[in-house]
């Protein structure tokens, strides 16, 4: 199948706005030649007067080719101007449209594709690339059309008063097309993706030390603690630097060569006058000093759309790398569990494998060079609360993430009431599951509206019951609006515990029969925790529960604990079982309990 290019690609979401593009050509190519007729009234002024000199009293007609050549010039702007609102209005529309079919497909992706991402590189995709596309459309293409019917006008005028000073002129804009084929060929195709990833790379991870910008100061640490970061900025300066340098030599030969016009002029005027100075000769060569500057604009134009083609190919590849993240299969039969019981068996899972598909090697929980789930199985009956421990890296998020079906594994199955969750309808499955992170996060909108999203066509009435259940009623209180303050306007925020709890009332209003607790209380100052335990205590009756935990205390009371390991299940059963068996539990139970009371005795010395 033929490739489509790039210039279709956009085309294709123009829609009916897209004959506004190739009108903008139109014109643009009608005020480029518009644009070169005022010279050949410079050329009739410049020959009265050196007819009539030096009686130029009877040069009559200078005043009207003056007034000539400024209206045409006049005419020529206008015509630009109406070339770029047919342009701007198409390349507005492209990239609306680009932005929202990027957006529709994300919001049906799997919330694991944001994982394999990261948020920067994905908003940059979403804005950046878009943007490309529409300064591309909007200035670049008509300015393109305009370029190459300027040369053509420009060889009619060169050759037409004087074909040997023409083709003189010809001789360094032949050299700098030359020199800049060189720069802008197949390396600098290469260069500008290079240039692309180096800017994707450092905003992702600018993004991701912003938010932990908190945890420098709070530790007295420096950039140095962020070393991605760092190695992100300083990767991005090396190559510049040796691109920079790289084009040195080719850019000054570049801008000496079709700078250098005005010496093979100077040349061709000596060479040509040995004979003596004719009006005409002087005529030609004082009208080629003044119109060959115009070359080296129009190649330096050329120039620059090159580059800009190449950044607008680059930035439709990063577009449909997202569009070709397939979505998962969504079943057409709405099967609904029968019960709340969750099955693995024999699942595996790799994001290394996943990378196949334009993912990023590592991801949580997770060494890129291992399986972070490897032949899991687990049976968990109908409002059992079961929780999951072990040390960072060992599968437990994945785990989580894939029974709420953030990504589907590569080997194995999942049930839920006895049906594979690839046979449960999307909204079926969101409503069946409920998960609660350890750093939820809020939208800039009301606390209501943030608990409503649960369920949008609640009650206040219902919204209010959820806030009390979860301990938030101390939160609303407080607020100025009560549960109608907007949460990040007017400096009015809330602490990590506290939007720990409201997330916990946007479940709490959900009601799912399942749910996933990813270390809900890991950011709770005391105070908070014990509220969050409460508002979980009332979250988690008669529901089946998997929770994550590095605080053991909290799972004591568990129906059973899985103990993960490098993506494996190697321990499970209750809390006395497990300190029966002295395993690997025991060594983590007893460094736990020393851990705890050093920091009692920490805080009674203190």
């Amino acid at each position: 199948m033929k490739k489509q290019s790039d210039l279709s690609r956009l085309m294709g979401y123009a829609g009916r706005h897209k004959i506004l593009t190739y009108l903008s050509w139109g014109l643009s190519v009608m005020s480029a030649l518009l644009s070169l007729v005022p010279f050949w009234y410079i050329w009739r002024i410049i020959h009265d007067i050196l007819e009539v000199s030096p009686d130029f009293s009877q040069a009559g007609s200078i005043t009207s080719y003056g007034w000539s050549a400024v209206l045409f010039a006049v005419i020529s702007i206008a015509v630009y101007i109406a070339a770029l609102m047919c342009s701007h209005i198409s390349a507005f529309r492209v990239a609306a449209n680009i932005r929202k079919e990027l957006m529709r497909h994300i919001a049906a992706l799997p919330l694991g594709v944001t994982e394999k991402y990261g948020s920067g590189k994905l908003r940059r995709i979403v804005n950046s690339s878009s943007a490309a596309t529409e300064t591309y459309l909007a200035h670049r293409l008509p300015d393109k059309a305009g370029a190459i019917a300027t040369p053509i006008g420009l060889l009619f005028l060169l050759l037409a008063f004087d074909w040997r000073l023409g083709l003189l002129s010809l001789v360094p804009v032949v050299l700098g097309f030359l020199i800049m084929m060189k720069m802008t060929g197949k390396d600098m195709e290469q260069r500008m993706e290079q240039y692309q990833n180096a800017l994707s790379d450092m905003s992702n991870e600018a993004v991701e030390y912003v938010r932990g910008v908190p945890v420098v100061k709070t530790f007295g640490q420096t950039i140095f603690s962020f070393k991605r970061f760092k190695d992100a900025i300083d990767n991005y300066e090396t190559w510049v630097i040796a691109y920079t340098k790289g084009l040195r030599l080719p850019m000054m030969s570049y801008t000496t060569a079709i700078n250098g016009v005005f010496a093979f002029l100077i040349a061709g005027g000596i060479l040509f006058t040995r004979g003596g100075v004719t009006n005409e000769l002087l005529l030609n060569l004082i009208f080629y000093i003044v119109i060959t500057p115009v070359i080296g604009t129009t190649l330096t134009k050329i120039m620059f759309m090159s580059e800009d083609a190449m950044i607008v190919s680059d930035a439709i590849h990063r577009i449909d790398e997202v569009l070709d993240e397939k979505p998962l299969s969504e079943s057409r039969v709405n099967n609904v569990p029968t019960d709340n019981s969750i099955i693995l068996e024999h699942v595996s899972y790799s994001y290394k494998a996943n990378n196949s598909e334009g993912g990023r090697e590592d991801g949580p929980d997770h060494d890129g060079g291992k399986n972070a789930l490897n032949d899991v199985s687990l049976s968990i009956k109908p409002g059992q609360v079961v929780a999951l421990v072990g040390a960072s890296g060992g599968g437990k998020t994945t785990l989580a993430n894939i029974v709420t079906r953030f990504f589907d594994p590569q080997k194995g199955h999942i049930r839920i009431g006895n049906i594979d969750i690839r046979d449960i309808p999307k909204k079926t499955l969101m409503n069946t599951v409920s998960f609660v992170f350890q750093n939820s996060h809020l939208i800039k909108a009301s606390i209501l509206e943030n608990v409503r999203m649960a369920k949008p066509d609640a009650t206040r009435e219902e919204i209010a019951c959820a806030l009390k259940s979860a301990q938030c009623l101390d939160i609303i209180e407080k607020l100025p609006d009560g549960m109608d303050t907007v949460v990040g306007e007017g400096g009015v925020y809330l602490s990590g515990g506290e939007q720990q709890r409201i997330a916990i009332a946007r479940a709490i209003l959900k009601n799912a029969p399942i749910l996933i607790l990813d270390e809900a209380t890991a950011f709770a100052d005391p105070d908070n925790e014990v509220r969050v335990q409460q508002a979980l205590s009332v979250l988690s009756k008669g529901k089946t529960v998997i929770m994550i935990a590095h605080r053991l205390s909290s799972i004591t009371n568990a129906d059973c604990i899985y103990v993960m390991q490098e993506g494996e299940i190697v321990e499970s059963g209750t809390h006395s079982g497990l300190i029966e068996k002295n395993g690997i539990f025991m060594k983590m139970w007893k460094n736990y309990s020393e851990a705890a009371e050093w920091k009692i005795a920490k805080e009674v010395n203190a």
